[in-house]
């Protein structure tokens, strides 16, 4: 055994032991950092070829690992753009030049385009549901655009369909002709035992709302007439409706002996158009029961600016508004690899993948193999601060045992030298 292998042996020690405490160094400063994850030190013996009479001492060699694959705590916040993710995979991100990036932390907010930005400066792609719902690609980034969380511009939505669902009263007294609503009488508002009222909200292309009176009325056994009219129309005079200014749209709903709405002996849907909007009246029942509208819907929405946004836990980013109903606009994609631990690590706590992780998969949260995303929550770091800190400690007295190693090493290297002269 040489004394000069020693002290080779040695400072390969305290390298070591240097790299041990870079890593809690590392861990400790970003103790606090989003969804960061510690590093640690593996270390593996460096033996070099002996003989029995004469021993080489070889060494020590580090290997830094990132435990990207162990969740972190979540940490609710007051903001609805911060996300984290409770389970497996990763957001997308890009860079401002356009690189795609994976990365856990969530702390997104609009920037002054009103994209997700987080505070590394990575922007968070998506798949756009303005056209419906969305499908990835599992195998690239094609497809994804930047999430935009804000939009400046006024926008509207033309109503194209609606739908009614109810019960019609079979026991009601059929109406004579001349006192059906589509008669456009003064007294037809008298039996209101026969004659069913509701009324629908809808909105043309510039956002204006439109307010349609339907009125169903029993003609005979097991028919309805159904009289549509605008609501602009109606009497100004009176204590009614009726007459109203202009002509009624009508449809005949016809019933079977089940209470379905019957067409030609057959239950099918039917529906009615009401100036460019269906509607469909196939949830009509009649039974022997109070007439009663259950249910009325229509699509479309006002003229009206965004008021913010919502993000479920299947990522979808929904704008939300003051009157209208939220409309979903993107779908957050999510990448997973096979072996997380392995990715690559980049400044801004983001990953690449290596040939050692295995191909990205991209899916969407709730999916297999995907974690759900968080709303109002951040995942902290998983850095555990006590643990560090004996780190620290123990690393410490390795790397102070090294260096007595070189120094006895040192010394007797001083005696051989002054042996020789």
């Amino acid at each position: 055994m040489s004394i000069f292998g020693t002290m080779k042996t040695a400072v390969s020690g305290m390298n070591a032991q240097a790299n041990r405490l870079g890593t809690v160094g590392d861990n400790i400063a970003n103790s606090s950092t989003t969804a960061y994850k510690g590093a640690s030190t593996a270390f593996s013996s460096l033996v070099l070829p002996s003989t029995s009479g004469n021993y080489n001492s070889g060494g020590v060699e580090t290997k830094v690992r990132y435990s990207v694959s162990e969740q972190g705590a979540l940490e609710y916040t007051t903001s609805g753009s911060d996300l984290a993710i409770q389970g497996e995979g990763f957001f997308i991100v890009q860079d401002t030049a356009g690189n795609i990036f994976l990365t856990r932390a969530g702390s997104f907010t609009p920037d002054e385009e009103g994209y997700l930005v987080n505070d590394a400066g990575y922007m968070l792609l998506g798949y756009d549901a303005d056209g419906g719902t969305p499908t990835t690609v599992v195998n690239s980034y094609d497809g994804l655009v930047p999430v935009k969380a804000s939009n400046s511009s006024i926008t509207a939505v033309a109503t194209t369909n609606g739908s009614l669902t109810g019960n019609l009263n079979k026991s009601a007294e059929a109406i004579a002709a001349g006192s059906w609503a589509s008669d456009n009488s003064p007294t037809t508002d008298v039996n209101m035992d026969s004659i069913l009222k509701t009324s629908v909200t809808t909105y043309d292309e510039y956002g204006a709302s439109v307010t349609y009176d339907f009125y169903f009325t029993k003609t005979a056994d097991n028919s309805w007439e159904v009289a549509v009219y605008n609501a602009a129309d109606k009497s100004t005079t009176g204590s009614g409706s009726f007459p109203y200014s202009s002509t009624a749209i009508t449809a005949d709903l016809v019933f079977d002996s089940k209470g379905l709405v019957s067409v030609d002996g057959n239950t099918t849907p039917l529906s009615i158009d009401i100036n460019g909007i269906s509607f469909d009246l196939s949830g009509m029942n009649q039974l022997s029961s109070d007439s009663v509208i259950s249910k009325g819907s229509a699509n479309g929405s006002p003229a009206e600016a965004m008021t913010g946004i919502e993000i479920d836990s299947d990522g979808t980013v929904y704008a939300t508004y003051a009157k209208s109903d939220p409309k979903a606009l993107y779908q957050i994609a999510m990448a997973t690899v096979q072996s997380p631990d392995n990715l690559k690590l980049y400044s801004g706590n983001v990953y690449k993948p290596t040939a050692d992780s295995g191909v990205v998969t991209i899916g969407f949260a709730g999916t297999t193999g995907f974690g759900e995303i968080v709303s109002g929550a951040l995942e902290t770091s998983n850095v555990d601060l006590a643990s560090e800190l004996t780190e620290m400690i123990e690393s410490q007295r390795s790397y102070t045992a090294n260096s007595k190693v070189f120094q006895t090493g040192s010394d007797l290297m001083d005696v051989l030298i002054n042996l020789a002269r």
